[in-house]
């Protein structure tokens, strides 16, 4: 995915940000499968606050590398705000990272149902010592590339707030 000027802006807007903190950044991803990672690598000094990024694509991946109980995911699906909250607190867990980000939703465009249906998005943002935010966003049946282009988008705000 080719990112815009203001998209590459805003990320390095947000690094000089965490940055000025003191703060670095880890990303857990599933529908993004690793793109706010790359948008916020795509900015030259980025890695003095890109601590690193998970891509748990499959429920085993979130599971292993986060840490999130399968019984969660179980009870709640992988597109939930539980898990959302979950993968962000494991990539504390499972970092050095100070703040987080995690994304989890149905990019499509298959895949949805009624109740989780294509563009559903839940994102959660987790700063050690703090509280874990939630935000959910229903982008609606957009192609796969917008839902994911506007996931990105959502994360980098999440993280700004």
């Amino acid at each position: 995915m080719n990112f815009s000027r203001e998209d590459v802006d805003r990320a390095a807007a947000l690094l000089a940000s965490l940055r000025s903190r003191g703060w670095t950044l880890a990303t857990a991803e599933s529908c993004t499968g690793g793109l706010v990672a790359a948008l916020l690598t795509d900015v030259p000094g980025s890695s003095d606050v890109v601590e690193r990024g998970f891509v748990t694509y499959s429920n085993a991946a979130k599971a292993e590398m986060l840490g999130v109980p399968a019984a969660l995911i179980e009870a709640h699906g992988a597109v939930s705000a539980e898990v959302a909250r979950a993968m962000a607190e494991g990539a504390l867990t499972h970092s050095r990272a100070d703040v987080a980000v995690a994304i989890t939703g149905v990019a499509g465009p298959g895949g949805g149902t009624a109740g989780k249906p294509v563009g559903l998005v839940h994102f959660a943002a987790a700063r050690r010592g703090g509280p874990t935010r939630h935000v959910e966003r229903r982008f609606g049946p957009l192609a796969r590339n917008e839902i994911r282009r506007l996931s990105v988008r959502e994360a980098l705000r999440l993280l700004g707030d």
